[in-house]
């Protein structure tokens, strides 16, 4: 014999696409996502979430992640199938009946237009950095991402940025509103550091970490450094994955106080490795609020950065900023002398304020449900004001 009473309200259906899955094992959209999953069971008990992950990319297939749905598709997340991975992961997606769709990046963005109005999501797009100002894009490769950019900023139902000057480029190119929710750096505090793994490096280093591509600054980097042998630099990159690293290895790692490392996935070494250096250096020229600057704000309490636009808005002007080669070797003369150096504990408070995964992950939920709730006149997809459970 049934049992009376009010049938609970079906859970809101998110489904998050465009990142390599989780556990994350490639970047910033992985770690973001992999923090999603994490804190959605506490933060939004209300929704039920499902991750889109590259099959290639998880021999051992998962079907959960703290709660979440894992669904895997046949395609490489990055490179050049980014973009059949995901159109085919927001069709997927959208046909799934999902109430919202996070959209990680522009790479499917063409599809965006058609999926808003055959389906019945809301569509939300993180667009990332500017991509196509990147200096790795040329000619049509760069037009398209500009194409991306656009469609995604006009034709989804809300826009993320992780930084405010990318925020400031939305809204002044495309006359829509847009949204910073930045990245969070605290899981680097979470494991036991393991200091015992050090006795390879040098004693008080100064720590870089970062993809090996050209906007990072590595050659000014390694070239301030490289003239003063009395300072050990530790380099952590990919260094291997193109002719711009191999060769800039070859150049600069028969330096003996130059430590050139390859990455590093160990947490608890990295942890080490971080508390140790005596300062940060971040030569980022693009992209946004770059989650190893976020990461570093956790840990170092002086940080050298390149001065952009994106690195000022993510440590709101407390960084010592430098512009070329000559300027940051005046600035590592400084800091080891000790005549300058940031404000005790100024990067740390920001980092505490702002790039924390809890407060990240509750704008996100907060988003989510402010969408659905929301009467948006003129809006196709047919709910406006409906209880998405109605459906």
């Amino acid at each position: 014999m049934g049992t009376s009473g009010t049938k609970a309200p079906r859970r809101l259906r998110l489904s998050i696409i465009g990142s390599v899955g989780v556990p994350g094992r490639y970047g910033g959209f992985e770690t973001l996502v992999e923090n999603l999953a994490v804190l959605a069971p506490g933060l939004a008990p209300d929704m039920e979430l499902t991750i889109y992950c590259s099959a290639r990319s998880y021999p051992q297939r998962a079907a959960t992640f703290h709660g979440a749905k894992l669904r895997y598709l046949p395609l490489q997340a990055n490179g050049a199938q980014s973009i059949p991975y995901d159109i085919l992961s927001l069709a997927a997606a959208v046909l799934s009946r999902a109430d919202v769709v996070l959209v990680l990046g522009v790479s499917g963005a063409v599809a965006i237009p058609l999926f808003r109005r055959l389906g019945g999501a809301k569509i939300v797009t993180n667009v990332d950095g500017i991509e196509w100002k990147r200096e790795k894009w040329r000619g049509v490769s760069r037009w398209i991402l500009r194409l991306s950019e656009r469609l995604a900023a006009r034709h989804s139902h809300a826009v993320i940025a992780d930084n405010d000057h990318i925020a400031a480029h939305i809204r002044n190119s495309y006359g829509v509103d847009c949204e910073t929710i930045a990245y969070g750096g605290d899981h680097v505090l979470a494991p036991e550091a393991d200091p015992a793994r050090l006795h390879d490096l040098p004693a008080r280093y100064a720590l870089s970490i970062c993809r090996i591509e050209p906007e990072n600054n590595v050659r000014m980097i390694l070239e301030a450094f490289a003239s003063r042998p009395t300072v050990p630099l530790v380099l952590i990159g990919n260094w291997a994955a193109s002719d711009y690293g191999r060769d800039l290895r070859k150049t600069f790692g028969t330096l003996p106080h130059l430590c050139l490392l390859d990455p590093i996935y160990d947490l608890a070494r990295l942890k080490a490795i971080r508390q140790q250096a005596r300062f940060y250096v971040h030569g980022h020229s693009a992209g946004g609020t770059n989650p190893s600057l976020v990461e570093a704000m956790q840990v170092h309490q002086d940080i050298v950065a390149f001065d952009c636009g994106f690195n000022r808005a993510t440590t709101e002007n407390g960084a010592l900023f430098f512009q070329d080669r000559d300027a940051l070797g005046a600035l590592i003369d400084a800091l080891c002398t000790g005549s300058v150096g940031c404000a005790a504990g100024a990067m740390k408070d920001v980092a505490d304020r702002r790039y924390t995964w809890s407060v990240v992950a509750t704008r996100y939920f907060r988003l989510v449900r402010r969408l659905l709730d929301e009467k948006r006149p003129g809006d196709p997809l047919g709910f406006e004001g409906k209880d998405p459970a109605s459906r």
